[in-house]
């Protein structure tokens, strides 16, 4: 079982910048592909980013168009740790994010949908004034 605890979340103005993390239990956490997603109020949860891992140290990242060129997923398997670093926020960037972890395994293709992930995080709120 692999529990994820997000936070950094918070109020920022419009062009700013944050960092969220995600902390995550157990041994196997470089195995793990990792993901970042978001709920907008009244809207469905949808892919961020994502990070896959294909063996050894070798990962592979893939962006949603909305965020591409402004966000960064990174990871820290030392830390049992995943980032998003978000930069040029947008009121529409406001929403719930959500760190998730596959246990899919060893795939140079990263998981974008909801269901290839097995465990979630509780979330943590974005809120980007305009």
């Amino acid at each position: 079982q692999v529990q994820l605890v997000e936070s950094g979340g918070g109020l920022v103005q419009a062009g700013g910048s944050l960092r969220l993390s995600c902390a995550a239990s157990g041994p196997t956490f470089s195995s793990y592909a990792m993901g970042w997603f978001r709920q907008a109020p009244g809207k469905e949860r949808e892919f961020v980013a994502g990070m896959s891992w294909s063996g050894g140290i070798t990962y592979y990242a893939a962006y949603a168009a909305p965020v591409k060129g402004r966000f960064t997923i990174s990871r820290d398997n030392a830390k049992n740790t995943v980032y998003l670093q978000m930069k040029s926020l947008k009121p529409e960037d406001t929403a719930v994010y959500y760190c998730a972890a596959s246990r899919r395994g060893s795939s140079r293709d990263v998981a974008t949908t909801l269901d290839e992930y097995n465990y979630w995080g509780q979330g943590t709120q974005v809120t980007v004034s305009a």
